[in-house]
């Protein structure tokens, strides 16, 4: 009997459900209850947010796992291989491990459809009960409400910085949007919020739910000390750390990072870390694709930014770090998201434009690409047009000047395809 390999059963799971995303916990609470997954045999912590999930489940491992504890994470998309989505003990699961979950599930699933995350939510907490893992770190997919990660009652809710993004899906406004991130909040659990302006909705979610909320300038702080010290400043009620930075670049990773201390704060009872973890945790963390600087001939950026806080954050991390010559971005984008809006916050960063299309059949046009950026009053001569990322990677990487330097952003897709270059 032929057995599929990995990539083989994630064709074949991109083809068995309908559509690519369907909100709704029904299918794979379903599944999980015939798995036996629930309630999971180990505390967890749940992550929602528009911008900074990614970093915050990576600081939460780092720290937790400079305390010596057995970390399960499960976040996505990946960039390069599939099992960057479920790691153990800072070790990317295997194919083997990957594909016996998935035979499980599928012996499991009987009638019901399942969508490729769905898959790929049930294969990571199969694996971290099989490993036995002290605590799970699960990242959010999209939204929260109905995002396939909520059938778990994770013990602790982290909910990062909250923008337009989805609309489609989570609504046009930040309280729609903060209103379907608080679903991942469960009555008399604690969750934080590092957004430093919370939407009411969260808010006012949280206490229906009788759920005790702790916000970022509420509940706790910080402060950015003198550039040379090289620290900063984490400060509760309870604590007060003088801290390194983050091994991610960018301020704004600050404000991931103190979420992140008020979760371990809350934790401190069954999971106590020392401020030699934390401080271990932070200089390790590693996370690629923000703001990831490859040297070489020419300087070349990678960023996932995709929505217009992303593209904000970026705008800042260029200006604070000069290029002699010319800036170029290489891009790619989804057709659902705000290219306008993050196409006109960096507009007077970039010197010139290179547009591709993404190989995934969400991806935006050339034409509607070229289109946003004229409308913003770019001269055409300063956009370029390819076939694919790759070309256009291979193009710039060989041809612009040293002192110049490559920017290329727009999507997770963008990265990854750049990366495999």
């Amino acid at each position: 009997m032929h057995t599929k390999n990995l990539n083989e059963w994630l064709d074949w799971q991109s083809s068995l459900h309908p559509r690519e995303i369907e909100l709704g916990l029904t299918r794979c609470r379903t599944v999980a209850q015939r798995l036996n997954l629930l309630p999971l045999p180990f505390p967890s912590i749940s992550i929602a947010g528009t911008n900074g999930k990614g970093s915050s489940a990576i600081l939460l491992d780092s720290i937790l796992s400079a305390a010596k504890y057995k970390i399960g994470r499960f976040t996505s998309p990946h960039l390069l291989r599939y099992n960057e989505r479920i790691c153990i003990a800072g070790i990317e699961a295997s194919d083997n491990q990957i594909c016996e979950a998935f035979e499980r599930i599928e012996a499991a699933r009987n009638e019901i459809s399942l969508t490729y995350f769905e898959f790929s939510t049930l294969a990571a907490l199969l694996i971290f009960k099989q490993q036995q893992v002290d605590l799970a770190i699960l990242e959010i997919g999209l939204g929260g409400r109905l995002d396939s990660v909520n059938i778990v009652d994770s013990d602790i809710a982290l909910v990062t910085a909250i923008d337009i993004d989805h609309v489609d899906w989570l609504g046009k406004n930040r309280e729609s949007i903060g209103f379907e991130k608080a679903g991942i909040f469960r009555t008399h659990h604690p969750a934080v919020c590092s957004d430093k302006n919370p939407p009411q909705s969260l808010i006012q979610h949280a206490e229906q739910l009788q759920t005790p909320l702790y916000y970022l300038g509420r509940d706790f702080n910080y402060t950015k000390t003198q550039l040379k010290a090289k620290t900063w400043i984490w400060r509760s009620k309870l604590a007060n750390y003088e801290l390194p930075l983050p091994n991610l670049l960018g301020d704004y990773q600050l404000q991931n990072a103190a979420g992140v201390l008020k979760v371990l704060e809350l934790l401190q009872k069954n999971f106590p870390v020392p401020e030699t973890a934390i401080s271990q945790g932070l200089i390790n963390a590693e996370l690629p694709g923000r703001f990831q600087i490859l040297s070489g001939r020419v300087t070349r950026i990678l960023d996932v930014a995709h929505n217009p806080l992303g593209a904000k954050v970026l705008t800042d991390l260029l200006s604070k770090t000069p290029c002699q010559g010319k800036t170029h971005a290489l891009v790619g984008m989804l057709k659902d998201k705000d290219i306008p809006t993050v196409f006109k916050i960096l507009k007077a960063t970039i010197t010139n434009w290179h547009l591709a299309t993404l190989n995934v059949p969400r991806s935006a046009s050339l034409a509607c690409l070229v289109k946003h950026l004229t409308n913003l009053g770019v001269d055409k001569e300063n956009i370029n047009t390819y076939s694919s990322i790759t070309k256009a990677y291979k193009y710039l990487s060989a041809s612009v000047p040293e002192t110049d330097r490559i920017i290329v952003f727009g999507s997770f897709h963008t990265v990854q395809e750049a990366l495999s270059c």
